[in-house]
């Protein structure tokens, strides 16, 4: 018997490090995501492959099924242990939630599979961890907070198919389908900055930070509700160019714009940790020049980057 999941990739639009502290956030998920395949063979041990986008092995390991410990190396990736010793958690903790979970005397071949390329951020490691809680019928935002770390937005992305709003309330995720389909989507872009960025590292980096969140959280959970109804280009410009400052100023850093792109003409905002990843940039169609021009090769139109 064989089994499938899938899972959306994410992207924050509005609310990066105030999600964490329940602020109203925008997020997507993208047309890019990961599947996982669970087929049942004879034997008792778990094998698990994890291919990149080209379908080329990036993780490889042999687990016995009822401790969950490798039997066998991974060769293929040299932070292979901590990938590993990553999964072990995952899939013991899915079992502590659910005892029934691999209890079959029976063997496992998984095969994890990327659609997008594994240094984009688009979600990794969210995109598995549903997948798995899927697969275990477990709670995924559970799995999440008790293995990694994170706001769960990525998780409510990994579930949806549409745009939502995100928001933290009383440490329960509440996700809302929303509408963000905006007139000007055509003079959107999605450009990656060529490295991925550790968000562990931006949420301590943040964590440090003692500033008062009532403010921020006000003016942010603004944002993201004038961004929903604004309806002109240049409102959004606006609203994007106020969320990075608010932002600047919080984590002491300049904004994308100053450090990298203080020549560029439309509006740039960092999406999820700062320093990485993606940049949601507003422009037209001459817009992927200036950015491959510049060494940037990684262009996305909206329309091809969420779902």
């Amino acid at each position: 018997m064989t089994k499938q999941y899938y899972s959306n990739g994410k992207l924050l639009i509005t609310g990066e490090y105030l999600v964490l502290d329940g602020a109203l956030s925008l997020a997507v998920p993208t047309l890019y995501g990961q599947s996982l395949t669970v087929k049942e063979t004879k034997g008792i041990r778990l094998v698990w492959k994890s291919l990149d986008d080209k379908g080329k092995i990036w993780f490889e390991g042999v687990y016995d099924l009822d401790t969950l410990t490798e039997v066998s190396e991974n060769t293929f990736s040299p932070e292979s242990k901590s990938v590993s010793d990553r999964l072990i958690k995952l899939l013991l903790e899915a079992k502590r939630l659910n005892p029934n979970f691999l209890s079959s005397n029976q063997g496992m071949e998984i095969s994890t599979a990327l659609n997008f390329p594994r240094t984009w951020g688009l979600g990794s490691s969210s995109t598995l961890v549903n997948n798995i809680a899927q697969w275990a019928n477990i709670d995924a935002y559970n799995l999440l907070w008790n293995t990694l770390s994170g706001s769960g937005y990525d998780i409510a992305c990994a579930q949806h198919n549409g745009p939502i709003t995100y928001q933290l309330k009383n440490s329960i995720p509440i996700a809302i389908p929303v509408a963000f389909n905006p007139n000007f989507k055509n003079d959107l872009y999605f450009v990656y900055l060529n490295q991925k960025q550790n968000s562990g590292e931006g949420i301590a980096h943040y964590r440090e930070k003692n500033y008062n969140t009532f403010t921020p959280l006000s003016q942010i959970g603004s944002i993201t509700q004038r961004v929903l109804t604004c309806t002109r280009l240049s409102q959004f410009e606006k609203l994007i160019k106020k969320h990075e400052a608010i932002l600047s100023d919080i984590l002491e850093v300049p904004t994308v714009t100053e450090r990298l792109f203080p020549d560029y003409k439309g509006a740039i905002k960092s999406l999820g940790a700062w320093g990485g990843d993606f940049i949601l940039a507003t422009g037209n169609k001459t817009t992927p020049d200036y950015f491959k021009n510049k060494g940037y090769k990684t262009v996305v139109p909206f329309s091809k980057m969420v779902r």
